[in-house]
């Protein structure tokens, strides 16, 4: 088993970019979701679980730390230039604020903004993607803070560092959806790893053990419930859909890929050897 991609999201939701490359440590891939969207209309920092066109748009990191932004009709948009926010806005028709990352001291900035429905079971049930007959996924494996938080303070995650993803997997999604386009960009993972003809999910079995990936050491920590950002249009090779989520839910437990919080900090380069702890 080895490492097959590795991917950076400089702005949280939007496409991240593959890497040779990565640095972790305590709190992931090193320069990843370095920057978040703010809700012009209810507040807070949000996603693509609300903000669907933040996933038709793609980010990038410069050497000199700027981060750039492709918008769907392919004009780009620096972190510096003075009419960013108008720009990532009209793209988006939603008024948004980059924002970059503060300290996790910083409470208020990382508080949930206002919810579409007043109704629990409805607001939770569009953030996921659940239909009416299908069940919500187990809360419990979050971590307690995002009730309050959008993210645990401090971090864009959406609940862990890491988010770990096989070939596998990922064939044997293709195999069920001959219809979808099943895309890597979809499922947003951290790190790809080749686990070759192995079928299914091998990763579903690593909860609880460490994984080696180059000089870094990372925890498997729970199975990843699925929202409905996996549903969205990334641009017209893939469009909204949503038999993907149908499928994840109705056939994998609602779990796709698996949860990592780093162990040993280190790099990560492609290619390198992935070894599981007995």
């Amino acid at each position: 088993m080895h490492v097959a991609e590795l991917w950076r999201y400089p702005v949280k939701s939007m496409i991240g970019e593959r890497v040779a490359t990565v640095e972790l440590d305590d709190t992931g891939v090193v320069d990843d979701r370095t920057w978040a969207a703010r809700d012009g209309v209810r507040g807070g920092i949000r996603g693509a679980k609300k903000i669907a066109g933040l996933m038709r748009l793609a980010a990038r990191r410069e050497d000199d730390g700027t981060v750039v932004v492709t918008l769907p009709d392919g004009a780009e948009v620096r972190t510096d230039d003075p009419d960013r926010d108008a720009r990532i806005s009209a793209a988006l028709d939603h008024p948004v604020t980059l924002e970059a990352l503060r300290p996790a001291a910083d409470l208020d900035h990382y508080r949930r903004g206002g919810p579409d429905s007043d109704d629990v079971m409805e607001e939770l049930r569009g953030i996921f993607g659940r239909e009416g007959d299908e069940p919500l996924p187990d809360l419990s494996v979050f971590p307690p803070e995002i009730v309050e938080f959008e993210s645990p303070p401090g971090t864009y995650h959406d609940a862990f560092p890491l988010l770990i993803l096989t070939t596998s997997a990922l064939r044997s999604v293709a195999d069920a959806l001959p219809d979808s386009a099943v895309d890597v960009r979809r499922f947003r993972p951290s790190v790809v790893l080749d686990t070759g003809d192995a079928p299914g999910h091998p990763e579903f079995d690593w909860v609880g053990r460490r994984l080696h990936l180059g000089d870094a050491e990372v925890s498997i920590t729970t199975r990843c419930p699925r929202c409905v950002m996996v549903t969205r249009e990334i641009d017209d090779a893939v469009p909204a859909d949503r038999a993907v989520l149908r499928h994840i839910v109705r056939d994998l437990g609602q779990d796709l890929g698996v949860y990592a919080t780093v162990t040993r900090p280190g790099r990560v380069a492609v290619g390198d050897t992935a070894t599981l702890d007995a």
